[in-house]
């Protein structure tokens, strides 16, 4: 073999890795993206489902305004959000707001007999379990994603190639400290 083909054949190599790097890291991102349009997909599905809850829950609960408007008012403020990963800390944010809220409310359902016999609020409540048994899968596929990306960016040598890309890592979607108090029922039940 000549110098010229060894030449020839380690830059080809090299080559082929770093394409091999950047579709890797394309993917990725891009996987990291379709995640959080999957998390985008059920909060939407929990937003539609917020006003039927709470317009059920209304001509029953009128001690319980407060807690209602606030619901209403962070739904608004979530579905005004931009559909893009822009935001993430917001998002991240307000739907640990909104999941919070939830939660009082569902406590204090508990205080309205009528209610809680309602089968058309028992429907909508049992609808919005799952779309939030949808919304925690949603969030950990989410959290693989963003897992295998920050990896990407940070390991030797695919993170050179990131960084010429302005490929970066982003948030997890992870609980913030006042969700991950537990709830006393007593709280809401005066």
């Amino acid at each position: 073999m000549d110098q010229n083909t060894i030449i020839i054949g380690v830059v080809a190599v090299v080559l082929i890795l770093l394409y091999v790097m950047y579709t890797s890291l394309i993917q990725k991102r891009n996987k990291v993206s379709e995640a959080f349009s999957a998390i985008d997909v059920q909060l939407e599905k929990r937003y539609d489902l917020i006003p039927n809850i709470l317009q059920i829950a209304q001509k029953y609960m009128e001690h319980e305004k407060t807690l209602l408007e606030e619901i209403t008012n962070l739904r608004t403020q979530a579905m005004n959000l931009p559909k893009d990963l822009s935001n993430i800390a917001e998002k991240i944010s307000l739907d640990t707001q909104i999941a919070s809220k939830m939660g009082q409310f569902m406590v204090a359902v508990e205080n309205y007999p009528d209610i809680k016999a309602n089968q058309t609020m028992i429907t909508a409540m049992q609808t919005y379990n799952e779309v939030e048994a949808h919304i925690a899968a949603a969030r950990r596929f989410y959290n693989a994603a963003a897992l295998e990306l920050k990896n990407a960016v940070e390991i030797f040598p695919s993170s050179v190639l990131a960084s010429m890309l302005n490929i970066k890592a982003v948030d997890f979607f992870k609980a913030e400290e006042q969700a991950k108090k537990a709830v006393s029922a007593n709280d809401y039940l005066k």
